[in-house]
């Protein structure tokens, strides 16, 4: 059991974290109706809004979508309801999407907003948009991270999207094939195509719940200019999922949405913590054997060969080197605890580098705001994370 070592400051320096809102806007911006693709809304300043446009758009090189109901000093005081319905109103009319995410900002939040019952309100009021899927979320920036408002975001997609198996009349493994991916956001466009590749070596139908390989790393198309992102998880997909042999599960972060999912469909459920490494690696494909009842690829017992040829060849250089790992994260999860290392500090970039310092790191991990930190640290940067 690793030991958590609490935040003991009352501001944050250099900060680690990316908020909830960035979160739940890459989980919207992974599916598609397929066309135009859904809409999330930050319910907030236009500065909100803007700062996490330029996140995605440095990260991803694609074009966002992302709409903002401009909270300024007035609403912020005396409230921002007819903003958020007339916001809704717009975007349906304008766009026609399948489906808007309403997500809550620090300044919303603050505020004492009612996102659901603005929905409400916009529902009664117009009737001509019944097609159109609004989806309030809570995500104030001031707790949790890009992982945690990812996580609900998807809770509550699955809530409006996903069809009770009675009433639809859907039931596990009707489509043989077919197996539900919940992707935790931790996997990148590449993460999920490599995946999308595996699953079918297996013959298996992957449906990825949400998909970014598309309309976050897309390609030319005959199009002179998209002003949104193509591609991503057709929102038809979300009515067949009760219809999968199994749900797998990636990411610890996602259990609440694995188990409404199951609810809904009664499709019973892999989950797996990550895909880091080569013991995590074994049990997916150990599960994807069992649930296609086929043998392992030849292609991937060959893969697994030459990883461990790999390990065994840097072994003369990795095998005796001591390596002190200082963990920093900037909330705690209940997975911290099961991680194998001796503590875990909850925190930011800049304990991240005083820890360093101390302990004379030769290696830091992390995203690429960590870059500074790395040089003032001398030492290389492994670039992981988001962004």
């Amino acid at each position: 059991m690793a030991d958590i070592l609490k935040r003991n400051k009352a501001l944050s320096v250099n900060p680690l974290k990316a908020s909830q809102p960035i979160g739940g806007s890459l989980a919207t911006l992974g599916f598609n109706r397929p066309m135009p693709i859904p809409m999330p809304m930050l319910h907030g300043s236009q500065g909100c809004t803007a700062f996490a446009k330029v996140f995605f758009v440095r990260h991803f090189r694609e074009p966002i979508p992302l709409q903002s109901t401009a909270m300024d000093q007035g609403s912020s005081v005396m409230g921002e309801d007819e903003n958020v319905r007339e916001g809704i109103r717009t975007i349906a009319e304008k766009s026609r999407p399948a489906l808007i995410t309403i997500l809550t900002t620090g300044l919303a939040e603050t505020q004492s907003c009612d996102v659901q019952r603005n929905v409400r309100e916009f529902r009664e009021a117009n009737p001509e948009f019944a097609d159109v899927a609004v989806v309030a979320v809570n995500t104030p920036d001031f707790t949790g991270s890009v992982e945690t408002g990812y996580a609900a975001t998807l809770i509550e997609i699955i809530r409006a999207l996903v069809p009770d198996a009675k009433e639809a009349g859907t039931f596990s493994g009707k489509r043989r094939r077919q197996v539900n991916v919940l992707a935790g956001y931790m996997l990148t466009p590449g993460d999920i195509k490599t995946l999308r590749d595996i699953f079918e070596q297996f013959q298996l139908r992957p449906v990825f719940v949400p998909d970014i390989t598309d309309s976050l790393d897309g390609c030319l198309t005959d199009e002179d200019f998209s002003p949104v992102t193509i591609g991503g998880t057709p929102l038809s997909e979300m009515a067949t999922l009760g219809d999968a042999l199994v749900t797998v599960v990636i990411g610890t972060s996602l259990g609440k949405a694995a188990q409404l999912l199951e609810e809904k469909t009664g499709v019973p459920t892999y989950a797996l913590d990550h895909l880091y490494g080569l013991k995590a690696n074994d049990a997916l494909i150990c599960a994807l054997a069992e649930i296609s009842g086929k043998k392992v690829p030849e292609r991937i017992e060959r893969q697994r060969s030459q990883l461990q040829n790999a390990m065994l060849d840097t072994h003369f250089m990795l095998g005796q080197l001591r390596i002190a790992i200082a963990a920093v994260t900037s909330c705690n999860m209940p997975l911290l605890a099961r991680i194998p290392v001796v503590s875990i500090k909850i925190g930011d970039l800049e304990d991240m580098e005083l820890i360093g310092k101390a302990n004379k790191a030769q290696l830091v991990i992390g995203n690429s705001h960590a870059v500074d930190t790395a040089d003032r640290l001398g030492a290389p940067i492994l670039r992981a994370g988001f962004p």
